[in-house]
C-alpha cells in the first residue's frame, strides 16, 4: 500500500539582522488538526505567534527547528547559510516528509538527504500554505527567544527589543562600541564598527 503523502513546509527567521543567528522551522501538519490563525509570522502581533507556536508544536505531525550560527554565516555568506539551517532543520524532523515546500525562490539541496523527497519554491508561501506559515512561526519565535537570551550575555545592545535588525538604536550602539560576538563581521554596518575618538 502507498505511503500518504507528508509535506513539510519550511522558512527563516533572520536573514537581514545584523546579529545572531539564522533560524529555519519545518513542520509537517495533521490535515485532521486544524490550526486556525495561521499566516506569515511578519504579519502576526508578538503575543499572536507566541500563542500560535505551543499549538503548532501539539498539532503537528512533526517539527524541528534548526539554525546556522554567526560564524557560519560570515563564513558560507546569509544565502548559504540559510540553506544549510533549513537543511538541519529537515534532518530534524522525527517523521520523513514526501515532499518539501519552501517559502521564496530557492531550496536546499534534498538530493542527499536521508529520506527520498521532492522540493518546490514558493514565492509568498508564507502567507499561503498552511505548513510553511506554520514554519515561518516557529523560526520567528525560536529565535525572538534566543536573542532574548543574548541580550543577558551580551549587555549594551539592547538584543531583546530589536532581535539584531539594524534599527536606529542599535546602529547607535555599533558606532559607539565594538561589535559584540554575535554580531556579523560581513555585513557592511558592523564592519564599520565605532567612530575613532
Amino acid at each position: 500500500m502507498r505511503s500518504a503523502r507528508r509535506v513539510a513546509g519550511v522558512d527563516e527567521a533572520g536573514r537581514g539582522p545584523l546579529a545572531g543567528p539564522v533560524v529555519a522551522a519545518a513542520v509537517i501538519l495533521d490535515p485532521r488538526r486544524r490550526i486556525d490563525g495561521l499566516a506569515d509570522s511578519k504579519a502576526l502581533a508578538a503575543p499572536v505567534r507566541e500563542a500560535l507556536a505551543p499549538i503548532i508544536r501539539a498539532r503537528a505531525v512533526a517539527w524541528a527547528v534548526a539554525w546556522s550560527d554567526r560564524e557560519e554565516i560570515d563564513e558560507l555568506n546569509i544565502l548559504q547559510a540559510t540553506l544549510l539551517a533549513m537543511r538541519r532543520a529537515l534532518l530534524g524532523l522525527p517523521v520523513s516528509p514526501t515532499h518539501v515546500q519552501v517559502d521564496g525562490d530557492r531550496t536546499p539541496c534534498v538530493a542527499d538527504l536521508r529520506f527520498p523527497c521532492t522540493v518546490e519554491a514558493i514565492i509568498g508561501g508564507d502567507s499561503s500554505v498552511a505548513a510553511i506559515s506554520a514554519a515561518s512561526i516557529l523560526a520567528k519565535t525560536f529565535r525572538d527567544a534566543m536573542m532574548r537570551r543574548l541580550d543577558a550575555c551580551y549587555p549594551g545592545f539592547d538584543f531583546a527589543l530589536h532581535k539584531g535588525y539594524a534599527t536606529p538604536a542599535h546602529l547607535a550602539a555599533l558606532r559607539a562600541r565594538t561589535p559584540s560576538p554575535m554580531h556579523r563581521r560581513s555585513f557592511a554596518p558592523v564592519k564599520c564598527g565605532p567612530d575613532p575618538d
